[in-house]
């Protein structure tokens, strides 16, 4: 007996009466009316596929002409874009996609994708009856054609939306291959979200390339289409593992695999990759495509317009495992510290030499919404805190002739500024240190000796040095950040921080960042027309010249001090590295931001940490936060860089010298504890005597000066000498200052009791000059400051004349003055002391 069939339209009339002969006209044309709504639907599916066009986006010429390939400095491709699509990754040819993936995919999604026309009837029905079985939606009935219909050309859910979907995917099987709509399904559906592309999921969870994948691994990227969110393996590994196991059943019964390959597969553990964004650097990618980094970044080329849609291909300076390496080490970083209210991190690695950007992290996860992810740390402007005092130290080398052994005042200081009042500034310890170093100031990174040096410069002066390196973003006037610029009071890009400290590791050269390092541009015409260009020459051996070699090396040194920085980071600190490392912590006002910047010969590593919101974090500082980091980020830059010691110094330019400990100076026999210092051969040959030493004779009865004492009753002490700025400090800090009284045993001293010493200065610690006082005309009481003067041991009597009048004072050398309205002129005078300079300040 010969099958039937199922009848077509223009013989439905004759095929009724044929099987039944007999039926009633009434049954016969009920019969004939469920046919006609049977077959109707797909006849109107048929014409509205013919009348459907297809979307643009098939074309592959059209997607060729479009595209961009990216690769790492060493020619591995780390993603290819279309044109305004940052989210997709390469397009993975189907014949690169190797076998599991296609094999994993028809499975968990259309068994039958080689038989049908695009729908398939037999999956609607089963759809159909499940849903009035259980009265619920049991299985979709969605082929590969309609997903990929749906990708191309979103829809609402509803039924006119799904028989759009239904004549589009019809459409398409008309006009593409199995394979082409194979290869198309694969470039084109969610993995994940953020994530269009098997090859993009494959790098991003696996960090391999598809045709690499596991069938365990192909199995549960298979899953995870239908749900893209629900099967997201960060969220749990649970859901996806129980929907994998699914898909390689389905193989198994599809024919699809063996039986042992299955049941490896299901024994095998979802092992993801160490997280880092998977994507190819896509914060630099974004930079270098819409033109962020300027042309200095790019090969002339290029040009100074965006290269999204220009570009056919570009090879970044990046190293994609350092890349990578990094991105995991910021994550990492950023959940370590979250009890600590850190949300985000961001890294520059940059080649000292030429350069180039080796790492660029703009954030931990750029998929992390909660955390701004999208935003880019390397190029949002930050303070950068104490970061700055490197070159502000170097410019007073240069200008103002301090050296590493320069002693500075760590003492409480004020500072007028540009509204009138007055800036105090203040350690991060808390505390003040009295007469430092430069050399501790720096490495210990006081506050106090730097906004003093930069008082001593004039802000016009550093922040015109700041311009020099490459720190752009600082262009308000001088007189806006006024001396706080020492302490980074402006903001300025992660990566120019990074170029300005790599511009101290090559000796004061600067050179701009690179980010490319060869280009190919589209023809206008696109496609075919594509023509590659010559990469760009190396940068030459030589950049400009911005800092003194002598003196930037001096810095270098002591960046790279781990004594020096002891006093305020103690010993074992994130910055103690295992080979030697130049660097610097800054943390901003309110604990906003932190960063930490260092290099070795070959690379810079700059990091910040923070909250792209600006939110405050929980007490965490440079070290603390932004150190670790730094110190894990160079360690991975020393495996790609091996780390080798600082060239030694130039003898014909430095010389290495002994200074006594306390005064930076040539130690006399009165010094105590001496120092090795690294001077410009200039500087070192110019060291005058320790001044900040005396031996006094002392009676030891009683511990008074002795005048005319007897021998046996006498001996030689060494005492401590400061000058008035010192003074107030030594006396509070107990310090080993000599005796101003005279022993009553002995006789008066030779030349009189209480007599300054030689050079003895007094000065007006406050108001500082140029300072504006406002009268509050709602407050009834009283309003006065306190005028202060410093005055150096030996001094008993001083004098303040305030416009023109003297006012007698003595220790503790201060006076409550009631504000007059008007300007006013003061200065300190005492019998025996040269007078400081008279100020000037006015009362509103």
């Amino acid at each position: 007996m010969r099958a039937l069939s199922p009848p077509g339209p223009g013989r439905a009339g004759r095929w009724l009466a044929r099987v039944h002969p007999r039926l009633p006209l009434v049954l016969r044309r009920a019969a004939w009316l469920a046919l006609a709504l049977a077959v109707a639907p797909w006849l109107l599916l048929a014409v509205a596929a013919a009348l459907t066009p297809l979307p643009p986006a098939l074309g592959a010429s059209e997607e060729r002409a479009v595209s961009t390939v990216l690769l790492d400095r060493h020619g591995t491709v780390l993603r290819e874009l279309r044109a305004g699509d940052g989210a997709r990754a390469r397009w993975l040819p189907l014949a690169e996609a190797g076998d599991r993936i296609q094999r994993a995919l028809l499975a968990a999604e259309d068994r039958r994708f080689a038989r049908h026309p695009g729908v398939d009837p037999i999956a609607i029905a089963r759809a159909l009856g499940q849903l009035a079985a259980e009265r619920r939606v049991v299985s979709g009935a969605s082929t590969i054609t309609q997903q990929l219909a749906r990708a191309l050309v979103p829809r609402p859910r509803t039924v006119r939306g799904k028989l759009g979907e239904m004549a589009l995917a019809l459409r398409i099987e008309a006009s593409l291959s199995k394979r082409e709509i194979l290869e198309q399904y694969l470039n084109r559906v969610a993995f994940g979200p953020g994530l269009r592309g098997v090859e993009a999921a494959s790098r991003f969870y696996f960090d391999k390339p598809t045709a690499d994948l596991s069938l365990a691994e192909a199995a549960a990227l298979a899953s995870m289409p239908r749900g893209p969110s629900l099967y997201d393996p960060r969220r749990g590994a649970g859901p996806l593992e129980r929907r994998r196991n699914r898909v390689l059943d389905r193989m198994l019964a599809a024919g699809l695999a063996g039986e042992a390959e299955v049941a490896r597969a299901r024994a095998e553990p979802i092992a993801l990759a160490p997280k880092g964004s998977g994507l190819g650097a896509p914060h630099l990618v974004h930079a270098v495509l819409d033109g962020a980094l300027g042309p200095a970044a790019v090969p002339p080329e290029g040009g100074a317009a965006p290269l999204r849609g220009r570009a056919s291909s570009i090879t970044l300076t990046i190293d994609r495992g350092l890349q990578r390496e990094i991105e995991v080490l910021a994550q990492q970083t950023v959940r370590g510290l979250s009890d600590r209210d850190v949300g985000a991190a961001a890294v520059v690695v940059l080649e000292n030499a030429t350069g180039e950007i080796l790492a660029y992290v703009g954030s931990h996860d750029i998929e992390d919404a909660a955390g701004l992810g999208h935003n880019d740390g390397v190029l949002a402007l930050r303070q950068p805190g104490s970061a700055l005092k490197p070159f502000v130290y170097g410019l007073a080398m240069e200008q103002l002739g301090f050296t590493a052994a320069t002693v500075l005042p760590d003492v409480e200081l004020s500072f007028p500024t540009a509204e009138g009042g007055s800036y105090v500034p203040r350690n991060y310890d808390g505390r003040f240190h009295g007469p430092v170093r430069l050399r501790d100031a720096l490495a210990s990174s006081y506050n106090v000796p730097a906004v003093w040096t930069a008082a001593a410069l004039g802000p016009e002066r550093v922040l015109t040095r700041l311009r020099e390196l490459g720190l752009g973003s600082l262009d308000r006037e001088a007189s806006r950040y006024g001396v706080a610029i020492a302490l980074g009071d402006g903001e300025v890009r992660l990566l120019d921080l990074a170029n300005a400290y790599a511009t101290l590791a090559r000796g004061g050269l600067y050179l701009p960042v690179r980010a490319v390092r060869a280009l190919s541009l589209s023809s206008p015409a696109g496609g075919a027309g594509a023509a590659p260009v010559e990469p760009p020459a190396a940068p030459p051996g030589r950049g400009a010249r911005v800092l003194d070699a002598a003196r930037a090396r001096v810095i270098v040194d002591v960046l790279a001090d781990d004594k020096a920085r002891i006093g305020s980071f103690g010993e074992g600190s994130a910055l103690d590295l295992p080979f030697p490392v130049a660097a610097k912590t800054g943390t901003s006002k309110g604990f906003r931001d932190n960063l930490a910047v260092g290099f070795t010969p070959d690379v810079t590593v700059a990091v910040w940490v923070g909250n792209f919101d600006g939110s405050p974090m929980g007490g965490v500082s440079g070290i603390t936060g932004a150190g670790p980091l730094f110190r894990d980020a160079m360690l991975a830059a020393a495996r790609v860089r091996p780390p080798r010691p600082f060239d030694p110094p130039d003898p014909e330019l430095l010389a290495e010298v002994e200074v006594c400990g306390l005064s930076g100076m040539r130690p006399t026999a009165a010094c105590p504890h001496r120092r090795r210092e690294l001077l410009p051969r200039g500087d070192a040959a110019a060291l005058a005597p320790c001044d900040m030493h005396e031996v006094v004779r002392i009676d030891r009865r009683n511990g008074l000066r002795a005048g005319a004492c007897p021998d046996a009753a006498v001996e030689e002490r060494v005492f401590e000498r400061y000058d008035a700025e010192l003074t107030a400090w030594a006396r509070a800090a107990g310090r080993p200052v000599a005796p101003e009284e005279a022993s009553p045993l002995c006789g008066p001293l030779p030349g009189g009791d209480g007599v300054p010493p030689a050079g003895a200065r007094v000065r007006v610690a406050y108001p500082p000059d140029g300072a504006r006082f406002i009268l509050d005309p709602s407050v009834n009481s009283l309003q006065a400051i306190r005028l202060r003067a410093d005055v150096p041991p030996g001094v008993r009597r001083a004098r303040f004349v305030l416009d023109g009048r003297p006012i007698e004072v003595g220790p503790p050398f201060a006076l409550d003055w009631p504000l007059v309205a008007g300007a006013h002129r003061l200065r300190v005078e005492a019998d025996g002391a040269s007078a400081g300079e008279e100020i000037a300040f006015s009362v509103e």
